[in-house]
């Protein structure tokens, strides 16, 4: 995981996550530079502007904690939304447990993206291959 920091709060990115869905470039283009090093502009938006954006994140590649505990920037709902992407995932936002087939299970917060066209390499997880594929549904 890397993570940046403006002494206010931390965005954190995990990139095995990252489906490069683009919907931080196209929100905050000033801040989320992908072809630039470092990538996240931190200091280009305000903290509550970015961690706004973060929450978009589709698969949670995108995360935050705040520097400072007391500033209190919101925290993972407890309630769980389900949202079908047309032509995309089933994204799931909040904090959540994975059974998987073999018997492990994991932890998300935030939000996840589950695959929905069955061409995903990560399975259950999205990868982006619905775009490759031309999903429909």
């Amino acid at each position: 995981m890397k993570e940046y920091s403006n002494g206010e709060v931390t965005i954190t990115w995990e990139p095995e996550k990252c489906v490069h869905s683009g919907v931080c470039v196209k929100g905050l283009g000033k801040v989320f530079q992908p072809k630039e090093k470092p990538w996240i502009k931190i200091d280009a938006a305000s903290s509550d502007v970015l961690v706004e954006q973060v929450k978009k994140c589709p698969t949670g590649a995108l995360g935050y904690y705040s520097d400072d505990d007391s500033k209190k920037i919101e925290t993972d709902s407890q309630e769980q939304i389900v949202e079908i992407i047309p032509n995309g995932p089933l994204m799931v936002y909040g904090n959540i447990e994975v059974k998987f087939a073999d018997g492990r299970k994991e932890q998300i917060s935030k939000s996840s993206a589950f695959c929905r066209c069955g061409s995903s390499q990560k399975k259950p997880f999205c990868d982006g291959t619905h775009k490759k594929i031309s999903f429909e549904g």
